[in-house]
């Protein structure tokens, strides 16, 4: 005689695997009397699971989708299937910019069945990924890994690959793992410089907890903090702007990631932000295509001058009349744009 929650899995793992059943058909496969197929049934309605029934000698019963989600049975197969589908879903962010994938891959794969998760395993060793429009892959399973040592708590020693090549290895103190849309960041506190890092996940060679306490005291915002290291990130120039947007409209033309924004007053924005040249900078304002100031540096404001006056002038080649800034305050031929001041 099996035990009343093991029955009742397996009367869940039957309603679940077609349409409908009879009670004697129930009764039958669990080998159980028809009132026992009754009176479990009551008990996965109370544990949330929608059973409708239909009286009468060719009446059945019939699972239904609910208002919740109450646990599901899976075979190997579909949990297998289940698995994989998560893991390609957080790599590839094709469920948006959230963690859901990943945290229910998390959940899922602490209680799957050691058979199971070596094959989930021999998968991951037999995937070779292309870097896409998306940019660098993370390698099967590491993000796992990290999302891993983040929930436990536990201090880490990683190896990383900064934007300049070099490896190194170190004790960190794992927090969060935060996804911009385009890849995924390891928010950690860095135990030897005692400060909070951001570490692109996809340079993080290997991860092995220490199994030593993190120290999460003073914990930062994860979001901004990677925001920010985006932004302020090792451009050899950086520019102030001026918007006269608010904040949440000036966030959506110029993102987080791109640019570190603080308001300046209620109808003004004011936008640090990094560029590889003057010139480079310039083109990227001008395809903003909004009015803006430029508070410094003066190389920037020329730049963007110097590029407004060649559009202009190549607009009045085709228009044969424009008004163009000439620099000195006083006007040429082309059409004026109040876009640097």
């Amino acid at each position: 005689m099996i035990s009343a929650s093991a029955r009742l899995l397996r009367l869940l793992s039957l309603l679940s695997s077609r349409p409908s059943w009879t009670c004697a058909e129930l009764a039958g496969r669990m080998e159980v009397t028809d009132r026992t197929v009754r009176r479990d049934i009551a008990r996965l309605r109370e544990l949330g699971y929608c059973v409708d029934s239909d009286a009468g000698p060719w009446g059945g019963y019939r699972l239904r989708a609910g208002s919740r989600v109450p646990p599901l049975i899976l075979d190997d197969e579909e949990a297998l299937a289940v698995a994989v589908g998560l893991r390609e879903a957080a790599l590839s962010d094709a469920l948006g910019s959230d963690q859901a994938a990943l945290s229910a891959l998390l959940k899922l794969r602490q209680v799957l069945p050691r058979r199971i998760a070596d094959r989930l395993g021999d998968l991951d060793d037999a995937f070779v990924r292309l870097p896409g429009a998306h940019g660098p892959q993370i390698r099967a399973g590491l993000l796992l890994e990290l999302a891993v040592v983040c929930r436990r708590g536990e201090r880490a020693r990683l190896s990383y690959t900064d934007g300049q090549g070099r490896t190194a290895v170190r004790d960190v103190d794992p927090y969060r793992l935060v996804h911009t849309g385009r890849r995924w960041y390891f928010v950690a506190r860095d135990v030897s410089r005692r400060q909070w890092r951001t570490f692109r996940a996809d340079r993080v060679e290997w991860l092995r907890s220490t199994g030593e306490p993190a120290d999460l005291t003073d914990l930062p915002d994860p979001g901004l903090l990677v925001s920010r290291n985006i932004a302020n990130g090792p451009y050899p120039l950086s520019a102030t702007i001026r918007l006269p947007l608010p904040m949440d409209q000036a966030l959506r033309l110029i993102p987080a990631t791109v640019g570190t924004h603080r308001p300046d007053g209620p109808d003004a924005t004011v936008v640090d932000i990094g560029g590889p040249d003057p010139d480079g900078l310039a083109r990227y304002l001008l395809g903003l295509g909004t009015p803006l100031r430029v508070l410094e540096p003066q190389a920037v404001r020329e730049a963007l001058l110097n590029r407004t006056r060649e559009l202009l002038a190549e607009c009045a080649n085709t228009s044969g009349h424009a008004d163009v800034p000439d620099g000195n305050g006083g006007h040429g031929p082309g059409s004026a744009v109040g876009a640097a001041k």
